[in-house]
């Protein structure tokens, strides 16, 4: 369990002490999941060599360290992320690929981030966890030089992703919905899912210039409807309602729930490599004015 830092808020102290082992174990399907998203993207955005790249929830840093290719070694990437054990992974991983143009801070965007330092700012799926979107927004904004871009990427509505929103619809048949005082990851991963209510955030932010591609793509949510099943339940808006319902009454429902996800799980596609269920992002491109 990592240590507390000073500053930590509580969303930190979840994301650290409850968030973090779960992610970990299922590494092999976030981060490949993620990043197909974030595939689809990064290479054809604006990034050139020379220029000095801020990444905010970087994770365990594959897409800080992607963008670092694309800079060079002229130029420079920082990934920033409140999770210890994430940090330590992505050091790991660009010292083990010979990368010297890349760092890794630990830091909370909400809080604060070195400010006119770079040329673009990144974010792959975490802005949606917030508290206060729009501050945090600015923040990121204010990192960058005038002139500079940003570009974020969040999930769609929750329609538009079976892939998170049916394993939490299961469950809700079963168990009771989260109390308003739950420990949760933040504000949740649908909350940038409509484009209107976001360009408005990003405009009180100070953004100009603000665009939104979508992109849909089916990712690996396991690699057998077991598997589908303990990752639905781990992690998740599906594992927020399990969590939140108590031991007793949860591992109660387990059985029903579990049938049901399992029916789910394997009315998808299915080949050597594991179960695809389909998801959609929102990629916001905007421009810091000055």
């Amino acid at each position: 369990m990592a240590l507390d830092k000073p500053e930590d808020t509580q969303f930190v102290r979840f994301w650290n002490e409850v968030l973090e082992p779960k992610f970990t174990k299922y590494r092999h399907i976030l981060q490949g999941g993620l990043s197909r998203h974030s595939a689809a993207i990064i290479p054809n955005l604006p990034i050139e060599k020379g220029m000095a790249v801020l990444d905010v929830g970087c994770g365990w840093g594959d897409m800080s360290l992607q963008v670092a290719e694309m800079v060079g070694e002229k130029g420079r990437v920082v990934g920033i992320d409140c999770v210890d054990a994430f940090l330590d992974e992505a050091r790991k991983d660009a010292e083990s690929h010979g990368f010297s143009n890349v760092e890794f801070r630990r830091g909370d965007a909400e809080i604060a981030l070195p400010e006119n330092e770079f040329d673009y700012v990144v974010a792959r799926f975490g802005t949606m966890f917030f508290t206060n979107p729009v501050a945090a927004l600015r923040r990121m904004r204010l990192a960058l030089k005038p002139g500079g871009q940003m570009t974020h990427i969040v999930w769609r509505r929750r329609e538009e992703n079976p892939a998170w929103q049916a394993a939490k619809d299961i469950a809700l048949k079963h168990l009771p919905p989260p109390g308003e005082d739950a420990d949760t990851c933040g504000p949740g991963p649908f909350s940038m899912g409509n484009q209107e209510t976001v360009g408005a955030m990003m405009k009180s932010a100070g953004y100009e210039d603000v665009s939104f591609t979508r992109v849909d793509e089916k990712i690996m949510v396991g690699t057998t409807p077991e598997e589908c099943i303990a990752f639905a339940l781990a992690i998740g808006p599906a594992g927020e309602v399990f969590r939140e319902a108590g031991e007793e009454l949860a591992e109660a429902k387990r059985p029903e729930i579990e049938a049901d996800m399992k029916a789910f799980f394997e009315s998808h596609e299915r080949d050597e490599i594991g179960i695809w269920v389909p998801t959609s992002s929102w990629v916001i491109t905007a421009r810091n004015a000055g």
